[in-house]
């Protein structure tokens, strides 16, 4: 057989042989559920959490002694920053839904006011006498839906605001090695890894409805973190060389961080119109940095009643304060000091971005 024709033979050969390698995991035929392939993963389904989920259910116990309506507007994404690509933005567009998911948490009582479209549809229709009525199967002449004055119940605040930082690298460390033998054929292997350090930053308010009054802003930052790790060996073992790596990357979800930035502000804003203590809910963060401090520490007052403590905690609120819902309470909410957990007591020199 001449060399032409072995390399004719060895093609459909070499195409038969994969053909059978990726028999296992796609098929020209369907199989008997309807698919080509089997998908790959299996993860459940779970709670999308954040470290003030837990903080936000303990809120209940406050909100359900006297509700307040509260609705949500825009939060939008002002930073920007967009993928390089042009695939789409890099911070969600999603920040209102996530807001409402924290005051759901809370067992807020929330009204619509972000996506009304199917509400004023129906309106339209049953103004126009098309929609009938839904207690009867079959509806007859005059049986549509009333329209009634006053049937839509009204907000007692409302909360908006945006996505305003996304700052990229504001620090980044790294350090590499390599080492081996002296000899040309003697074994060699390196390794290194890489911290970078982002954030992610949110201006929200909360507006009273009736009156439009600005009742409370909230600014808040978060510090997002990333590595790379890696190592590699080099060998010859006889006439044969061996390069071999191995390495490792994660960076902390984006959106992930500006979902704990909402519940954040949203615990505190809950916080505030039901004049919580500040510690009433307070969580084990695993730091001492955080604002929302656990009990038994303590937070500054009036200066002649010197440094009281907090409330016993956590997860165990003390009794409600029955105050009207537009009187918020700004005593104990924890941005008295807004530079606490800083190393230097100095606000003109410290850095909230990550500089020396």
């Amino acid at each position: 057989m001449t060399r032409r024709a072995r390399k004719h033979l060895l093609k459909p050969l070499v195409f038969v042989l994969a053909a059978v390698m990726l028999e296992g995991c796609i098929s020209p035929w369907p199989d008997s559920v309807g698919r080509y392939t089997a998908p790959i993963g299996g993860a459940p389904v779970i709670s999308n959490e954040t470290p003030y989920s837990a903080a936000l259910r303990c809120m209940g116990g406050f909100v359900r002694q006297h509700p307040v309506r509260i609705a949500v507007g825009q939060i939008a994404d002002y930073t920007g920053k967009a993928e390089a690509d042009g695939s789409g933005r890099k911070v969600t567009a999603g920040a209102a839904l996530m807001a409402m998911s924290a005051l759901n948490k809370a067992g807020v009582h929330m009204v619509e006011r972000f996506d009304t479209s199917v509400a004023e549809m129906e309106l339209k229709y049953a103004n126009n006498k098309l929609i009938g009525d839904d207690q009867h199967p079959y509806p007859q002449a005059g049986d549509f839906r009333k329209i009634l004055a006053g049937s839509i119940p009204g907000s007692d605040y409302y909360i908006v605001g945006g996505i305003t930082e996304l700052n990229f690298n504001i620090r980044s460390e790294n350090a590499n090695g390599t080492g081996g033998g002296t000899r040309t054929n003697a074994t060699t292997g390196t390794a290194g890894g890489s911290l970078y350090v982002m954030n992610v930053g949110l201006d929200m308010r909360l507006v009273n409805t009736n009156t439009l009054e600005v009742a409370d802003v909230i600014s808040y930052q978060k510090q997002i973190i990333g590595r790379q790790v890696s190592a590699g060996v080099f060998d010859f073992l006889g006439t044969n060389f061996f390069d071999v790596s191995v390495g490792e990357s994660a960076l902390e979800p984006i959106q992930l961080a500006v979902r704990s930035v909402i519940e954040r502000a949203t615990l505190e804003m809950i916080t505030r119109i039901y004049r919580a203590p500040g510690a009433s809910c307070a969580i084990p963060l695993g730091t001492n940095d955080d604002p929302l401090r656990g009990a038994g520490e303590y937070y500054p007052q009036a200066a002649s009643a010197g440094p009281q403590p907090y409330a016993p905690g956590p997860y165990a609120p003390p009794p409600y304060y029955a105050l009207p819902p537009n009187q918020l309470s700004y005593g104990d909410a924890g941005r008295g000091s807004p530079y606490r957990g800083y190393y230097d007591n100095d606000p003109g020199l410290i850095n909230l971005r990550g500089g020396l």
